[in-house]
């Protein structure tokens, strides 16, 4: 089951899942994602919206795979973010519903 979290910041976010253990960074392992989705699952699932600014959008994922390690992917809306991964943790999550 997934939890939804509620932060002030994505910063706060982290450090609540770094906490939780969840210390691998998967925005520089997401080609592994992509190509093994059966070994990862979402399990946390955090959005933050700004206030004012649509760029200051961002999604906090707390991914565990099969093996145990857990990390996060941190999926931005901004012209430079892998949108590509993005959509697809967005679609993985919705499946696991």
């Amino acid at each position: 089951m997934k939890r939804m979290y509620h932060y002030a910041t994505v910063s706060k976010a982290l450090d609540q899942l770094n906490e939780k253990g969840f210390t691998c960074d998967f925005n520089r392992n997401a080609d592994a994602i992509k190509k093994n989705p059966e070994k990862f699952e979402i399990v946390h699932v955090y959005r933050y919206e700004g206030n004012s600014d649509p760029a200051d959008e961002a999604v906090v994922y707390g991914i565990k795979s099969t093996s145990g390690k857990k990390g996060v992917y941190v999926a931005g809306f901004s012209a430079d973010s892998d949108q590509e991964t993005a959509k697809f943790l967005f679609d993985l999550s919705i499946r696991g519903r």
